[in-house]
């Protein structure tokens, strides 16, 4: 009965030693897992920023753009009007130029509107991510005050038996 014992008290050594129990049975070390979500963080943080400046120079690119699109629009009208009145030969080329500048200018509207969907649906995925990482959190506490409130039933019965085993030893004569 005594080897049955020891067995059950490593393991229970075990138990208290870790606080964690890893998805395939072994234990983590609870500062392992910490860094781990650290790291996790720190590499999110550093990819969130990297979109964000990627975002901005893309966001300053499409404004420029638009800028200097508008611009030549209104140059081009300016010197459409200006050709108009002197039908110029170069009439039929100014054209031209002006119904690619228009296509331009739609393409860059759905552009824009693009940009605003992947903003929202970046919220969006970074809301989730947040409440997630909130319910894990809940989740390993709870999982904490399992395995602890575990402990303590097992070494309560643990004693039980322990203290039976005593009062019955004491009843049969050596």
């Amino acid at each position: 009965m005594a080897s049955d014992r020891q067995p059950q008290a490593q393991m229970i050594t075990r138990t208290n030693n870790t606080g964690l129990i890893s998805y395939h049975g072994s234990p983590m070390l609870g500062d392992d897992e910490d860094e781990l979500s650290k790291s996790a963080l720190l590499a999110f943080r550093v990819k969130e920023e990297a979109f964000n400046k990627k975002k901005m120079e893309v966001r300053e690119k499409v404004h420029a753009h638009l800028g200097r699109v508008e611009e030549e629009t209104k140059k081009l009208a300016e010197i459409r009007g200006e050709l108009e009145a002197l039908e110029d030969p170069r009439r039929k080329e100014v054209t031209t130029v002006r119904k690619r500048i228009d296509l331009v200018i739609k393409e860059l509207k759905p552009l824009g509107q693009s940009c605003h969907k992947k903003e929202r649906e970046y919220r969006e995925a970074l809301e989730a991510f947040n409440e997630k990482n909130k319910e894990k959190a809940q989740l390993v506490a709870r999982l904490m005050e399992l395995i602890a409130e575990s402990e303590r039933v097992r070494m309560k019965k643990l004693e039980e038996l322990n203290n039976t085993i005593e009062s019955l030893s004491q009843l049969v004569p050596r």
